[in-house]
């Protein structure tokens, strides 16, 4: 596999290596071994979700509050999706920037994503199945998130607002200005 470091620190870009031959393709997704020491190595995920999504459906930006925050290593299985961290950790020189990637069934890139971020994505095809393992259980106590569409943030999703699809609660988001961090920046 590739690891690509982005510009904020501890959000990477995985690239696993493809085998192709005539009858289709193989590459391991998932390796713990590797993953630890190339990507994250205090990293141990034991949670593994699934979403189906149409085209428009952008969900986000959804974070768990500490004890129950997560770090999530994810990827789209089916379609394409615009995926997005937002670092949230106070202290960070990135506190507020955005890391925006296209994962897809084609390019089988992956986004690892450390506690202390706000995550959600955008689905680009007319349908997407997107794949994210967790390092914490989820905590429905701890749920929060972050508008999607806040100016101060200014993701663009590559789906216009009034035209994006979105559950009740990422309606009623709160924006990023009113946001009290509870996250603080550790060097990874």
């Amino acid at each position: 596999m590739q690891v690509i470091t982005t510009e904020i620190s501890g959000v990477k870009i995985i690239e696993p290596r493809v085998f192709h031959d005539s009858r289709g393709y193989f590459f391991e997704s998932f390796a713990e071994r590797d993953f630890r020491r190339e990507v994250a190595p205090g990293i141990r995920f034991v949670q593994d979700n699934e979403s189906r999504s149409t085209r428009g459906v952008v969900r986000g930006l959804h974070f768990q509050r500490p004890p129950f925050t997560q770090a999530k290593l994810v990827r789209c299985t089916l379609g394409r999706v615009l995926d997005v961290a937002v670092d949230l950790r106070k202290g960070s020189a990135t506190y507020g920037q955005y890391v925006a990637v296209e994962l897809s069934d084609e390019n089988k890139r992956q986004l690892f994503i450390p506690r202390g971020f706000a995550h959600g994505f955008s689905v680009l095809s007319d349908e997407a199945v997107f794949q994210y393992k967790c390092d914490n259980y989820y905590s429905p106590e701890s749920e929060d998130g972050i508008d999607l569409f806040d100016a101060d943030l200014a993701v663009d999703w590559r789906t216009k607002p009034e035209e994006a699809i979105l559950s009740a609660k990422d309606l009623n988001r709160q924006s990023f200005k009113d946001f009290d961090s509870p996250f603080v920046y550790e060097e990874i």
